[in-house]
């Protein structure tokens, strides 16, 4: 074991957050006092530095203590040959932190290391990709469809079908027409998510996408009723419609109200069937400098107040000043007994 000099010590518990009172000790940000020690261990296979302390660290609303940051260090140097991805997997089964479906909450625990990382609290082995990998941020390549010009009434075309597309052979093709045609463009999604694509008499008119929501809303959270501890545990049971296209090509009135009324009628079914839970409310933003939200209105989605202008950036808010109408679409009548539910 290393030890520190005292006043490399005293700067590393600065950027902390802490202040040093005297050698070795100090105290948080709501004055307790608060011992602390710095280690450095050395793993057969690198150089590992690890601090321990009992400053409080909360990262995705669980709070690390030194217990965890021992755990994790172990699990670091124990299985640093085999990669960040196995030791994310590892310190879920640890942690008994699954999703709702089963699955490990992997994505989450490689945030919750990278940010450990970040603030010097422990050394993850080197990545086996760039962090700017090909898959995160590769560009849809244009998929060529027969586009054929619609226009007329709905009544005189054959049926209108929707096709749920995720990890089928039409993603690719959703991943494009959203990229090339819808303003917002093409992202991949971390965390829950669904596509569809719409067919009418045949031939592709229209894409539909859905994902986790949005963690604060006011007038979303004022309609449920619900505490930020309630919210934390339900807030999985909510949807959000961020990706709605009809494709430039096509011209027929009433056509998107019909779509989102024939998806509500399949979504409940398709995400307790990929995601293991059921879910109650749907949620979706309109960009009013854009649209009306005739479609929503339409189909009977409740227009229940506005955004403010503010994207969510780290632990920080920025205001970008679009303002957004929040529309809200409950799957059942007593959707607020499950929302609400302890």
């Amino acid at each position: 074991m290393v030890a520190f000099k005292i006043d490399r010590a005293k700067k590393q518990i600065e950027q902390l957050g802490g202040k040093v009172e005297a050698e070795g000790f100090g105290r948080d940000g709501e004055g307790r006092s608060a011992s602390v020690s710095l280690l450095c261990r050395r793993s057969i296979s690198s150089e590992v530095k690890y601090k321990r302390c009992d400053l409080q660290v909360s990262i995705r609303g669980r709070l690390i203590t030194p217990d965890d940051l021992t755990l994790i260090h172990n699990l670091v140097q124990t299985h640093w040959q085999r990669g960040r991805k196995f030791i994310s997997q590892e310190l879920c089964r640890q942690w008994q932190w699954y999703q709702p479906n089963g699955c490990l909450k992997d994505m989450a625990a490689r945030e919750l290391l990278l940010r450990l990382e970040q603030r010097g609290f422990i050394q993850l082995p080197p990545r086996v990709r760039s962090a700017n990998n090909e898959k995160r941020n590769h560009t849809p390549s244009p998929i060529k469809t027969v586009g054929i010009p619609l226009e007329g009434k709905l009544t005189h075309f054959g049926p209108l079908e929707l096709k749920m597309v995720r990890h089928s052979p039409l993603e690719p093709l959703y991943n494009s027409l959203i990229h090339h045609y819808h303003y917002l463009g093409y992202h991949q999604i971390v965390g829950a998510h669904l596509k569809y694509i719409a067919f009418l008499d045949g031939q592709i008119v229209a894409c539909l996408g859905f994902c986790s929501p949005a963690w604060r809303v006011s007038c979303r959270d004022q309609f449920i009723g619900w505490s930020d501890e309630i919210k934390a545990k339900n807030l999985h049971l909510i949807a959000q419609n961020n990706r709605f296209l009809i494709l430039p090509y096509v011209k027929v009135p009433h056509l998107a109200s019909k779509i989102l009324s024939l998806n509500i009628k399949q979504i409940q079914k398709d995400w307790f069937k990929y995601y293991g839970h059921p879910i109650y409310l749907l949620e979706t933003f309109v960009d009013q400098s854009r649209f009306k939200g005739t479609s929503y209105k339409a189909s009977n989605w409740l227009l229940v107040g506005e955004t403010k202008g503010f994207a969510k950036k780290g632990k920080t808010f920025l205001y970008h000043g679009i303002i957004k109408d929040v529309y809200l679409y409950p799957l059942v009548k007593d959707f607020r007994r499950f929302l609400l539910q302890q």
